[in-house]
Formats: structure tokens, C-alpha cells, sequence
């Protein structure tokens, strides 16, 4: 069909931009779908109670997910407690105190690298500074590998919800005669309050699933264990080594231990967006 008019030319051109967006999407969403499908099929079979009260089986034996799964949650915390104090500094620094000067755009610079960087590079970072030195394996190697994820994740969100704060506010608090200290806590930090805490959500749905740096850091451990001095298991790493086992309960422990990383970031990335979501003023 030959368009000759200049405003039917770019409605057939926005059709066609309409349609191939749409296309992608379902594309995307097409994949998406099958594997949350493929995921609640087979993790579903092993939901039952003893996946929250016993160990990681050896083969042939039945068993749960509770040590990895307590794993998970203690070197994430311990991950979030490290990395979520540094970051937030960091971020105050960039945005509130070096403007403009040569170290922010230096950090800022390192910063994006190490976000950018291969999860198994941190993991082999880790194990030459830290697991090497000490002679073996612990949590507490799985938690600094964690917290380095974290950090830059902290950084970048929480400079760009500390930038969306008005100058007005600090002009106003500095005017009543605040020092520069307490208008950043007590007036910057309340209005970024939820763009803060939704960053540090988004960190922890980043490490849930890493897998790469705890196998050189935390290792595993098929048995209950409390003390982040030692080899502790992990969701990421049993999944990893079930899922390449010959054993059929292995495999099903391992689906079943992906849903639950899979809820897990799910929750967060909610949590997330819940938190951002704008408000509505009556």
C-alpha cells in the first residue's frame, strides 16, 4: 500500500514501533513465564514441614533445606550489616559533602566498577585477602564476599534518592541554624527514608541467589551449624551441588531450595516497589 500523506506515514510507523514493542515483550514474558512455571511444578512437590526442620540429607536419605537455609539468612544479615552502614556513608559523602570535588568522582568511578564486577571475582578477592590467610573456609568469608555486593547496590540508590531531596529543605533547616550534621539525619535522611530502605532491599535480593563467591568463601557444611567461624551451608551452593548430583531427592531438594530463592527475591522486589510507590495526597 503506497502512503503518500505525511500524517498516515507516521501513524503506520508508530504502529509498527507499537508492534515489534510488543512483540519483545511477549517474548520476554513468554520465557519468564515458563520458568516460574517450571519452577512451581517441580518445587511445589517439595514444600512439606521437614524442609524447616531437618539437614540436608546425604543420598538416599530424606531430609530438609534447614541449614541452608539458616546459612543463607545469617550471612546475608551479616552481609547487610556490614555493607549497608559503608554504602549509606559513601552515598552522604558523594552527594552531601563532595560535590564537585575530585575524590567523590573518583569513588563514584570505582564505585560503578565494583558494581559492574563478576560476582566470582569478589569470591576470589575474598579468598586470597581473607580465606587464605586465616586457612579455612567460614561465614563470615561467605558474609565480606555478600557485603561487597552489597555496597555498591547501597551506594547508587541511596545518592539517587538523596539527590531527589529538595535543597529548599536543607537551605531551610540551615537557616534556623542546624549544623550541616543535623540536617543530613534529621532532614535529608527522613525524606530519602523509604528510597533508602528500598535500596538496601534490592542488595539483599541481589546476594540471595549468588552462588559464585560463597563457594570460595563459606564453602558448604552438611550439618547444622551456628558459628560463622566455620564452612557454613547455603541455599545457592546446595542448590548448585544437588541440582549436579545423580539423586532424585537431591533433585527435588534443589527445585524446591530454588523456589525459595525465587519467593524470596520476589518479596524484596515488592517490598521495593511498595515502598516507592507514590503517594497519594487527598
Amino acid at each position: 500500500m503506497l502512503i503518500t500523506s505525511p500524517y498516515r506515514r507516521r501513524r503506520f510507523i508508530n504502529f509498527l514501533g507499537l508492534a515489534f514493542a510488543m512483540a519483545a515483550m511477549g517474548f520476554g514474558l513468554f520465557w519468564l513465564a515458563w520458568i516460574l512455571a517450571t519452577l512451581l511444578h517441580y518445587g511445589l512437590q517439595g514444600i512439606s514441614f521437614k524442609l524447616i526442620t531437618l539437614m540436608t540429607p546425604p543420598p538416599g536419605s530424606s531430609g530438609g533445606l534447614l541449614n541452608a537455609i539458616y546459612g543463607s539468612l545469617a550471612m546475608s544479615a551479616a552481609a547487610a550489616g556490614i555493607g549497608t552502614p559503608i554504602g549509606i556513608l559513601a552515598a552522604t559523602y558523594l552527594c552531601e559533602y563532595g560535590r564537585g570535588r575530585w575524590l567523590a568522582g573518583t569513588t563514584r568511578f570505582i564505585n560503578d566498577i565494583l558494581l559492574s564486577a563478576p560476582s566470582i571475582i569478589i569470591g576470589l578477592f575474598i579468598y586470597s585477602i581473607y580465606v587464605a590467610q586465616v586457612g579455612h573456609f567460614s561465614g563470615w568469608a561467605g558474609a565480606f564476599a555478600l557485603a561487597l555486593i552489597v555496597i555498591p547496590v547501597v551506594v547508587r540508590t541511596t545518592e539517587d534518592m538523596l539527590k531527589l531531596v529538595p535543597d529548599r529543605l536543607r537551605e531551610a533547616a540551615a537557616a534556623l541554624g542546624a549544623p550541616r550534621w543535623k540536617v543530613t539525619i534529621f532532614v535529608v535522611y527522613r525524606a530519602a527514608r523509604a528510597g533508602i530502605l528500598t535500596g538496601i532491599l534490592l542488595a539483599l535480593a541481589r546476594i540471595s541467589g549468588e552462588t559464585a563467591p560463597l563457594l570460595f568463601t563459606a564453602l558448604n557444611n552438611q550439618f547444622w551449624n551456628p558459628n560463622l567461624n566455620a564452612p557454613m551451608a547455603n541455599l545457592p551452593v546446595v542448590i548448585f551441588q544437588f541440582a549436579m548430583s545423580p539423586y532424585r531427592d537431591w533433585h527435588e531438594l534443589a527445585w524446591t531450595g530454588a523456589l525459595l530463592i525465587t519467593l524470596g527475591v520476589l518479596g524484596f522486589t515488592i517490598l521495593a516497589r511498595f515502598l516507592l510507590r507514590p503517594k497519594r495526597h487527598d
